[in-house]
Formats: C-alpha cells, structure tokens, sequence
C-alpha cells in the first residue's frame, strides 16, 4: 500500500470511529485534519488576507533594491527569475501616467489612502492605456492633520517600494513562490475582494437602512452586486446607517467546509467584544502604531485606531456563518459551536501553539496591522506577518501547511497591467471601463456590477511544497484560493455566478514530488524583515 493510500485508509477509519462513537466519548470530536483525505500532502491552509496593495506598489523593481545606507540591505539570489513589473520597457521614467513612477523610502512606510472605487479604479485603467491613475484613483492632502503625500498631491498614487521597506515580502518571494498574475476578481474596494474570497460572487445581496446606497450596489438598488464598502446585516459591530445580506440560499466556502465536517475559522484582529457578554457586542479595542504616531506632526494624534473593522468580515454577510454577537468559542477551534467559527486573531496563535490550528483558516490583522494606507503601513504589517509565519515555521504545522499572503484590494495604486476581463458588465451608471456604462458586453441573465478581473494584487505562496525562488506568470485570481480549498479537499464548486468555476488553479505553485527538494524553513526578522536563519531539510540552520 502506498503512502497516498495509507492516508485514504487512515481517513476512512477515523471518519466511521467518529460515526459510531458515543456521544461524550473522545470520538465525538471531529476527526484530526491530519487524517482527512487531500488531494496533496498539505492538511492546513492559513490565508492572510491584508488591505490595499498592487502588486507594483510593493514589486515595482523586484528583485533589485536601492539599498541606501541604514535601511534593512536587500541582495537577491542569483538567478531570480523576471516579474512583470516597471522593470519591464521604460516604464519608470517614461510612463504614460502625469506623473512618473517614484521610490517611496522606507522613511515614508506612512501615507495617504487612494481611490479605490468600482468607479474610479476602471478610469484608471482607461481602455487598457492604464494612463490616468493621478487623475481617476489618486489621493493627496493630509491625515491625522499631517501631509502624507510627501509633496507629490495626486501622483502619490504612482509611488512603489522596494525591498528596503517591503524586505519580508521580497525575501518570502526569494525563498518561496509567487505570482505576478494575480488579480482582484473584480474592481471595487475592501468588502468586494472579501466577499469575492469567501464566495466567489458580490451578487445576491440586500441593503437595509436609510441612506443613499449610490456606489454600493450596482446601480443604486437596494438588491443586487455589491460594488462598494458596506457593513454586513449581522454584526453587532457594525457602524454604518446601512447594512447588506446576502440572499438566503447564498452560500460560502465556509458553509461548503461545515458540509464535509472540515475544520475551518475566521480569525480577525479585535474580534473579541470588549464589553463582555452585554448585548449588543461592542468592539471598542484600539491600538497605536508607534510608526505613525512619530511620522505625524501635526498634534493631532492617531492613537485610537480602532482594532475591527466589520466591513473587512466577509461571513457576517451570510446568517450560515455569521457570528452577530461576537461569542467567544465554547469547543474545538474551527468547530460549529456558539462562535460559529469566528474568532479573535489572538486566537490563531494559541491554536498554533497549542496544536489546535483549523483544517482551514482566514485571518485579518488588526487595523494598524493591515498594510490599509491611513490606519495602516508595511512595517507594521511586517512585524504581523512575521510574526504568524514564523509561528507556523516553528511548529508542528510546518511539513503539510500552505500559507497564501494577499490582498483584498489595490487601494487605488498604480499597477501597469490590465489582466483579462471574465465578467463583462453593463452598468450604465457604474461601468467606465471600455465606455461610459461598458466594461464589454454583459451575458445575456448575467448581474451587472461584476466587472473583472481587477487590479493586479500581491500573492506569495508559502510552504516547505511551495517552489523555491519561484514566480508563476498563469492568470489566478482572489477565487483561485476558494479554488484551491475546493479541489484539495475534494468540495463541489460553490454554484450560482461563482467565479470559482473560472479561476486559475493554484497547484502550480507547488511541487509535491515525494523525491523533489523541499523549501527551507525561513525566520524572519519582525523588526527588518531580514533572514534570522534558515533550516533546510538535510539539517542545519
């Protein structure tokens, strides 16, 4: 028997012992995820959902960095492959945009928040010319009362960084796989890229509440495609005078994991409700970027971020995996219990180190945390990336868990290519990308408002199976990743208008060839995002 067959058989037999097993007894857990049947050798997924980058913004200049002297040094190894990015052409000093392409230092990690709407981020791209980024999505002024766009007004929209402030990013992709193809599934902001990774669609959804829905749902209806940042229906969190559902029968990856008795969990930055068990939850927790606070000027001071923001939960829009009241888990982590698989991100650790991580987890960092332009920068975001893949490299989790770091969003940023568009739409208020109402013809019973793919966005592909040094140029998208949970653990396809059916596999980012040399273990440094140390599998660090 081989070893694909031995694990079949280990499956089959913890599945019926759980079937027949008396109900209080050991069996009655759900059945380890070391022992479910896979596709491939990987039994965990974490996916780090971060805020608001292109994939220019943070790869302009891959792999070479500018490296001036007391930032964190960045020298690629030999024989880095190419990625499509300004290094391609002349487009860093002979752009088509207003402004010229710059180098944001590490110094200037803080900036303004761009123009990421369904609306704008499609005149940007303008026809495929992708020329008019300073005009239709860029953002100056001030924050906090303080400049933040570093005298460049609306052409900060053109800024990028390189391995000198991104260093971790840059080192990951040296170290293990990424795309330079990988697109939002639509344009649109936070909540659009966060329903596309839950579910594939922004279809299906209804908004209650008082005032103007007007560049929220496509075409200013109170049903239909969401386009735009809302908070969802079921969330005690929710801020805003209007809230959206989604269509009940409307289903997630989550409700297709509960299906098959796959665990799984949603792990968000200040989920945990800070006034107890009182109803309604409130989460009122904040927290201070000392980044921010010394780059501010101004006296106004930044410190009361709030932790959660409630339009980043993409499964408090459905009522089969919401979790309204915000309560705390009472079983299993990534079991159906009171938490409904929602948790704290503080939980995600604990689970690592405690041996209890979910077949399958989403996680969002705090706010300050998120890499979100305003609230948010890439150092920060570092030191809480690091720090998550460090604590899986540093456990037992490491020899069968794919990491997949990305985006919900481009913010705006600029980004030279246009990807393919598989959803036409035909929005006569809302869609200006081929003309004004048009981004191609839209299929006759299609929804409008589905107009992508979009934006290009960062994807690194983390795991000692993923190829090393690796950049994978095939077209995938936010879905991809439902994509890949489906096919790994043998799930149907979520159904209805899910992008799901049309993305790009994620498989080739690996090598599961039992003879093949695996990626090393990588520990970053939080701080710097240098290499601390690396462990290959023939021993040593």
């Amino acid at each position: 028997m081989n070893l694909r067959s031995l694990r079949e058989f280990a499956s089959l037999l913890t599945a019926l012992t759980f079937a027949i097993g008396a109900p209080g007894s050991l069996w009655a857990q759900p059945p380890n995820s070391d022992y479910v049947a896979t596709k491939t050798p990987i039994k965990h997924v974490v996916v780090l959902f971060q805020e608001n980058v292109s994939f220019d913004h943070y790869f302009a200049t891959y792999p070479y960095a500018t490296n001036p002297k007391g930032e964190p040094q960045f020298h690629a190894e030999p024989h880095t492959p190419r990625a499509n990015n300004l290094l391609s052409g002349s487009l860093l000093d002979e752009n088509p945009n207003s402004s010229q392409p710059f180098r944001l230092d590490h110094s200037q990690a803080w900036t303004c928040d761009q123009n990421h709407a369904y609306t704008p981020e499609q005149e940007a791209v303008d026809h495929g010319l992708m020329d008019k980024f300073p005009e239709s999505t860029g953002t100056g002024g001030t924050d906090f009362g303080t400049e933040c766009d570093y005298g460049h007004g609306t052409g900060l929209v053109m800024g990028y960084y390189d391995g000198n402030t991104v260093t971790a990013m840059w080192n990951y992709a040296q170290h293990y796989a990424m795309s330079d193809n990988f697109s939002g599934t639509m344009f649109g902001p936070s909540s659009v890229g966060a329903l596309n990774l839950a579910a594939g669609t922004t279809s299906g959804l209804t908004v209650t509440g008082t005032s103007s829905t007007s560049g929220t749902i496509s075409n200013g209806d109170q049903t239909g495609t969401l386009i735009g940042d809302i908070d969802p229906g079921f969330d005690d969190c929710s801020t805003s005078s209007k809230h959206a559902t989604v269509t009940n029968g409307s289903i997630n990856i989550g409700v297709l994991l509960n299906n098959a008795g796959i665990t799984w969990g949603w792990f968000q930055g200040g989920f945990n409700p800070t006034n107890g068990t009182t109803l309604p939850a409130v989460c009122g927790s904040t927290s201070t970027s000392p980044l921010i606070l010394a780059t501010t000027t101004s006296g106004v001071s930044p410190e009361a971020v709030t932790d959660y923001v409630s339009h980043h939960n993409p499964f408090d829009y459905y009522s089969a995996t919401a979790n309204p009241h915000h309560l705390l888990p009472t079983g299993p982590i990534g079991t159906t219990d009171q938490a409904n698989h929602q948790y704290d991100d503080s939980v995600l650790l604990k689970a690592i180190a405690d041996g209890n991580l979910p077949a399958v987890s989403f996680v969002k960092a705090k706010a300050i945390q998120n890499a979100h332009p305003g609230n948010s920068d890439p150092l920060d975001e570092q030191t809480w990336l690091t720090t998550v893949v460090n604590a899986i490299e540093n456990s037992q989790y490491w020899s069968d868990t794919a990491i997949f770091i990305t985006y919900d969003d481009s913010d705006g940023w600029y980004d030279h290519q246009m990807d393919s568009i598989v959803n036409q739409s035909s929005d006569p208020k809302d869609d200006e990308l081929a003309a004004p109402g048009s981004c191609g013809t839209q299929p006759a019973g299609a929804n409008p408002g589905r107009c992508g793919y979009g934006p290009r966005l960062p994807l690194i592909v983390i795991s000692r199976y993923a190829k090393v040094n690796y950049i994978d140029h095939r077209i995938t998208d936010q879905s991809s990743i439902i994509r890949f949970i489906e096919d790994n653990w043998g799930l149907p396809r979520i159904g209805g208008d899910s992008n799901d059916v049309k993305a790009g596999s994620l498989f080739g980012f690996f090598d599961f060839d039992d003879h093949a040399q695996h990626a090393p273990e990588i520990i970053l440094n939080p701080s710097s995002g240098l290499v601390i140390f690396s462990k290959s599998e023939e021993g040593g660090w």
